[in-house]
C-alpha cells in the first residue's frame, strides 16, 4: 500500500510517500510544497491546491494521511493552517482518494509508542523504522514521513479508530 502523508501549512506543505507491505515500510518520495511569504494569501492557497493536485496525480498513492490542526498559541496562524488544510482536503477529495486525520499525540504513539514523545524521539525513530542514514528535510516532509508511518503502523492496529474525514 502506498501512503501518502500530510503535514499542513501554507508556507510549508510537508509530504512524504512511504509504500508498507507485510508490516515492512520504505521512503518512496517526500518533499515540501512551498508559498512565498508576503504573497496574498489566496494566492498562496492556490499555489498549494494547485500543487497537491499535481502530487496526488503524480504519486499516485492508494490513501492519504494528514494531520490534524493543534492550535497551539498563535490562533492566527491556526487559521491560515486550516484554511491550507481545507484546499488540501479538497484537492484529495477530487481525487476519489481516501483521507484519515491523525492527532500530532496518535502519530507520536504509533510511531515512539509514547504520546508524550519529542520531536526528536518521533524523526530518530522514523529513520531507523525506514532504514534511512538520515532524516529528510526540511522537518514538515519528515513530519509527513512520520504521519504516513503512523497510518501504516495504526491502520491494522486499535490505534486505527482515527477519524475518518
Amino acid at each position: 500500500m502506498r501512503i501518502l502523508g500530510i503535514d499542513p501549512g501554507y508556507g510549508i506543505t510537508g509530504f512524504g510517500m512511504i509504500e508498507t507491505e507485510r508490516g515492512q515500510s520504505r521512503l518512496i518520495r517526500c518533499g515540501a510544497i512551498t508559498t512565498p511569504a508576503g504573497m496574498d494569501f489566496s494566492a498562496r492557497l492556490e499555489i498549494i491546491y494547485h500543487d497537491m493536485q499535481e502530487l496526488l496525480q503524480v504519486a499516485k498513492p492508494d490513501t492519504v494521511a494528514i494531520e490534524e490542526l493543534f492550535f497551539g498559541q498563535n490562533v492566527t496562524t491556526g487559521i491560515g493552517v486550516a484554511q491550507s488544510r481545507g484546499v488540501i482536503l479538497l484537492a484529495i477529495r477530487q481525487a476519489g482518494l481516501e483521507v484519515t486525520s491523525y492527532k500530532p499525540m496518535q502519530v507520536k504513539q504509533a510511531v515512539v509508542g509514547y504520546g508524550n514523545a519529542t520531536k526528536h524521539q518521533v524523526m530518530d525513530m522514523t529513520k531507523r523504522l525506514l532504514h534511512l542514514q538520515a532524516m529528510p528535510k526540511p522537518d514538515d516532509a519528515a513530519d509527513a514521513i512520520a504521519i504516513a508511518l503512523c497510518h501504516a503502523r495504526s491502520s491494522t492496529s486499535l490505534l486505527g479508530m482515527a477519524q475518518k474525514i
